[in-house]
């Protein structure tokens, strides 16, 4: 069975359960990592935060909290060196229209902004270009904004979307990612492998195949790309983005999980920071070299 599909149907089937169990847990005010839907640094490099069913969770200073701000839904949550986006679904209360179309904060998720497309759509696959401003969205139903489904990337925060043609993507999306200073280059990791787009997603050519596409990270060397595959077993490897073969990066021991998120320190770049399907999540000071777990299945170390 394809592993990332079969993780999310036991996500979908544990869902009202973990909800419960998260609610529970919240109220003994302890933080729980129901679900991971992203990873990203603070612009400082101070904080992780890992968005969830019920608000953003930050690791800092070795401890795990809950941030400060509304207790959204978040999906598809990206970050830049300014702000952080993302899709989703509201707090009950919050007053705001589900879903969220695409949101935006300036204040490390304390408040947020309509950019567009509430109450239409909720992007799961969303990246952002950490020095620019581009974003890329994988749309799943045509709405006012995107005639049809498919790639979109915007230029202008969501004011106007262009549809990308991706032609020579196979298999299913999976996780996208912008280069952090050129808008044009882009990748997706798919069911099929990874595919590398210097033309804004019009084109693409396979950059890697090793399984089943799981996760892709641009690093901010703007020289490689992490990707995050199974194929049979868990892998992570780095892709020169000019060309050249993989090279392999040692993973901690997972079972029956696989890498689902990669996020680096923009402070610290030899700082990275996996999270898995089945909520754990490490963290590495030496460019992958070794790695320490701070999180496992949601729960804090």
């Amino acid at each position: 069975m394809i592993f990332a599909m079969e993780k999310r149907m036991q996500l979908l089937r544990s869902g009202l359960l973990a909800g419960l169990l998260a609610a529970a847990a919240a109220a003994q005010a302890g933080v729980t990592l129901t679900h991971v839907h992203g990873l990203a640094y603070s612009p400082d490099g101070k904080r992780l935060m890992i968005p969830s069913h019920h608000g953003l969770a930050v690791y800092e200073n070795g401890k795990w909290s809950k941030a400060p701000g509304p207790q959204h839904d978040y999906m598809g949550f990206a970050a830049t060196a300014k702000n952080l986006y993302s899709s989703g679904h509201p707090a009950p209360g919050s007053g705001m229209v589900n879903p969220f179309g695409l949101i935006r904060s300036k204040d490390g998720g304390r408040t947020w902004a309509k950019l567009g497309l509430e109450g239409e759509t909720d992007f799961h696959l969303l990246a952002t270009s950490w020095n620019t401003n581009a974003l890329y969205v994988w749309n799943p139903a045509p709405s006012s904004r995107m005639k049809r489904p498919g790639l979109h990337y915007t230029l202008n925060e969501g004011f106007a979307w262009k549809p990308a043609r991706a032609a020579g993507l196979a298999g299913e999306p999976r996780a996208l990612a912008v280069h952090p200073d050129t808008p044009s280059l882009m990748a997706v990791a798919t069911s099929q492998g990874l595919y590398l787009s210097t033309d804004s997603g019009e084109s693409f050519a396979k950059a890697a195949g090793e399984g089943e596409g799981l996760a892709a990270f641009f690093d901010l060397n703007g020289k490689d790309i992490w990707y995050s595959a199974f194929a049979g077993r868990p892998a992570l490897s780095r892709v020169p983005v000019k060309g050249g073969q993989p090279v392999r990066v040692a993973l901690p021991p997972l079972t029956n999980d696989a890498v689902a998120y990669i996020a680096q320190n923009p402070a610290r770049r030899l700082e990275y920071a996996i999270a898995t399907f089945e909520r754990s999540v490490y963290l590495s000071i030496d460019g992958g070299q070794s790695w320490k777990r701070i999180a496992e299945d949601g729960n804090g170390n």
